[in-house]
């Protein structure tokens, strides 16, 4: 039995109890001075003020949480076609997104609210940084529902008969009943978890440790790193098995909280079609299913390094319409573990056909020497002013430079090795990379603005750079061939003014 969205609902009751929590959380952090001196200082406090006090937060939490849930209605206007949201304790908004105009809706589940039975759907629209509409308790069933009523695909141009029986069908069918025709396996996370972010593990861990040692440093007043008791703990006749078991601890610590993420964050990953659409449910503690119109994708990125392609897996990303990089990168749907197979049938369902490599640009060898003067030639010339003051502090300063400069000069040498542009009549596709090689696909309909550039000093070289500007990120390729740029610029613009594609 379908539900009446054009009559204006609330949430679930229970859903009083979400509110509690979630006010409760934001009371808590805009409290928390206040809560760390009573804790303390709990013996001078007074008992019974506190107890007071206490007493009094909580009921009027308790309140603004029933407010909330006594205020907060959504329905769907038929007429305007608009998804309406009232909400507000004292000052009441009303917040109305057209329905064509909605990107993505996504249903969650935190801890809290799976502990309590009810899901949160947010809605999102292309222009701004923040959801411009979301349901904080629903039910499964009526958030399944009207994600379908609020992303319906329009009707394709084909033989109307067969567009009404498959609407009908699609209509009897209950959303439970479809089966996902991916299923990303708990191995796969594995192979994931063990082959990806190294760099973003080595970050985090080195934040960690400095972050701690700060800490060290400001409440018992010694320097964690050149402490003297440390030579008691280190074997000076086994620097280097010390070394290698530092580093293997390390090698072991990155893994550990890669798998850790991974399996946490895409446990039970499916992906099932629906109405022409992906929905795409995953996470183990917080649950997560979104449903993305292929016609809304502004860029799609096929990412894999060697291990990973020794393993038949790679990992997709997909973006839509942002209003910044922040929200960009916050808002990328990324489908990690998948097979080649299962990734062409995702980039099918996208795009109509399998993107397909054309013609091939290549960047100047330029581009690798100005890579290696920023990162060598400069950190050298810093280094060479400072050395005397470092070697004092670091005697095998030199072999550590040593080490950073071979690395770099590979890392660079790859980069520019993997950096490719490649154009035929449908896409457009920028491979990078110097472990993790990237391919940026778009279409050329999708392109919003195109940026050319050219230095004097490279006109007499014929090379130049191209920026091509998208809702969902820009992609940007340098010195290479200018003129070949200036002649499929000239054919993009020409197929982005005459292009009818409905991608907003």
């Amino acid at each position: 039995m379908s539900t009446d969205f054009s009559q204006p609902q609330r949430q679930s009751v229970v859903g009083i109890l979400v509110m509690f929590f979630y006010t409760l959380q934001q009371y808590a952090r805009a409290l928390w001075p206040i809560i760390v001196i009573w804790l303390f200082k709990f013996d001078e406090v007074n008992k019974v003020y506190l107890s007071l006090g206490t007493i009094i937060l909580f009921i009027s939490i308790a309140v603004v949480s029933y407010l909330k849930y006594l205020n907060f209605t959504f329905f769907l206007d038929t007429e305007n076609e608009e998804f309406v949201i009232t909400e507000g304790v004292f000052n009441k908004t009303k917040t109305a997104i057209q329905l064509h105009k909605i990107q993505q809706v996504n249903i969650n589940q935190s801890f809290i609210q799976r502990l309590i039975g009810v899901y949160e759907l947010d809605v999102d629209t292309a222009g701004t940084n923040k959801k411009e509409g979301a349901i904080k308790a629903i039910s499964h069933e009526l958030a399944l529902e009207l994600k379908s009523r609020l992303l319906e695909n329009e009707v394709k141009k084909v033989d109307s008969e067969t567009t009404e029986l498959e609407l009908e069908t699609s209509k009897e069918q209950p959303l439970e009943a479809e089966h996902p025709f991916i299923k990303i396996s708990f191995l796969s996370l594995l192979k994931v978890g063990i082959t990806s972010n190294y760099g973003r593990s080595i970050s985090l861990l080195l934040v960690f440790f400095i972050t701690v040692s700060d800490y060290i440093q400001k409440i018992t007043g010694r320097d964690v790193w050149q402490d003297e008791n440390i030579d008691n703990y280190i074997d000076k006749n086994f620097i280097i098995q010390t070394v290698l078991i530092l580093i293997l601890l390390l090698l072991a610590t990155v893994l550990i909280i890669n798998l850790v993420r991974i399996i946490f964050r895409y446990f039970d990953y499916k992906i099932t079609r629906q109405k022409g659409s992906l929905l795409l449910s995953f996470g183990l503690l917080n649950t997560k299913s979104t449903i993305i119109k292929p016609e809304k994708v502004q860029i799609t990125t096929v990412t894999r390094n060697y291990f990973q392609k020794k393993m038949n897996i790679l990992e997709l990303k997909i973006r839509q319409a942002t209003s910044g990089e922040k929200e960009e990168r916050k808002s990328a749907i990324e489908i990690p573990g998948c097979s080649e197979s299962e990734s062409n049938a995702i980039l099918k369902l996208l795009f109509q056909k399998i993107p397909t490599k054309g013609v091939m640009l290549k960047p100047n060898f330029r581009k690798l020497g100005f890579a290696l003067f920023l990162s060598i030639g400069l950190p050298l010339i810093g280094f060479y002013f400072l050395r005397d003051y470092v070697i004092l502090q670091a005697p095998s300063i030199d072999y550590l430079v040593l080490v950073y400069v071979v690395l770099a000069g590979l890392v660079q040498f790859f980069r520019f090795k993997n950096s490719r542009l490649f154009i035929n009549n449908h896409f457009i596709i920028k491979q990078s990379g110097a472990w993790d090689i990237s391919d940026e696909i778009i279409e050329p309909s999708k392109i919003q603005a195109i940026t050319t550039s050219q230095l004097f000093w490279h006109k007499n070289l014929n090379i130049g750079s191209l920026t091509l500007h998208t809702a969902g990120g820009t992609i940007a390729f340098q010195l290479g061939n200018f003129a070949t740029i200036k002649k499929y610029v000239n054919l993009w613009l020409y197929e982005i003014e005459t292009s009818n594609s409905n991608w907003m």
